[in-house]
């Protein structure tokens, strides 16, 4: 077994204002070396449905007409052992109190990625995280992020946190999986029902998991770890 961790990390609706009052960070990981196998499978069940390996996959694009392919890519997660997923919810960003804590919204946000990996990273492994390229600020999130995890994790050599690079994401699968299992959760954690498809995927995942997905899950859950944040002690 490899002892570096690919992390892939994203986020739904956690820029300051808008609409959108939940926010949703997600993290999926596996080890360096079952990250070609298991992108290899994702491929072929794209393609056991008749949708091209290369068509990017995301939780906006759910549909009844391809609602047993996402059942297959999120049974797949499931039975993968090597495939470990964490998210981490804010239930109301409306409420932050930022000047309060004399901090930006910037500032709040990194914490919260932080929030979201500190119980992934491992002193006895070495970890590359990648990150959606979304814009030309990605480069300066990824440094900021690598930064921030390696200062708050003590690992000023970055020995343990070695990379963090954002990648594209229609290049990668267990990105677009990332994806699927946060909009799984913010879809949930939003009490939103107006999509029978995903609804359909959200209760596979409810019975996969043996989960509510609305509540925390104790803080060492392996498969599926959830935080509701509340702003408390638990990070």
């Amino acid at each position: 077994m490899s002892d570096i961790m690919n992390i892939y990390c994203d986020e739904s609706c956690h820029l300051q204002g808008g609409a959108e009052r939940v926010m949703t960070l997600g993290a999926l990981w596996c080890p360096l070396d079952k990250r070609r196998e298991i992108s290899v499978r994702l491929r072929e069940i794209k393609q056991q449905h008749g949708i091209s390996a290369t068509t990017e996959i995301k939780w906006a694009k759910v549909s009844p007409a391809k609602v047993a392919f996402y059942q297959d890519w999120l049974d797949y997660f499931f039975d993968d052992d090597h495939l470990h997923f964490r998210g981490v919810v804010v239930p109301d960003k409306s409420v932050l109190d930022h000047d309060g804590f004399g901090q930006t919204h910037d500032d709040w946000y990194y914490k919260m990625l932080f929030t979201l990996l500190k119980v992934i990273l491992s002193p006895e492994r070495k970890h590359h995280i990648y990150i959606d390229l979304k814009d030309t600020h990605s480069a300066e999130k990824a440094r900021k992020l690598h930064d921030v995890l390696c200062n708050n994790a003590y690992d000023f050599d970055k020995s343990i946190i070695e990379r963090v690079q954002p990648i594209r994401s229609h290049e990668s699968e267990l990105l677009q999986l990332c994806d699927l299992l946060i909009g799984l959760v913010g879809y949930t954690n939003r009490g939103l029902t107006s999509s029978s498809a995903k609804l359909q995927l959200v209760e596979r995942m409810k019975v996969r998991s043996e989960l509510s997905l609305v509540r925390n899950t104790l803080l060492k859950a392996a498969k599926v770890n959830l935080l509701i944040w509340e702003g408390g002690d638990r990070v």
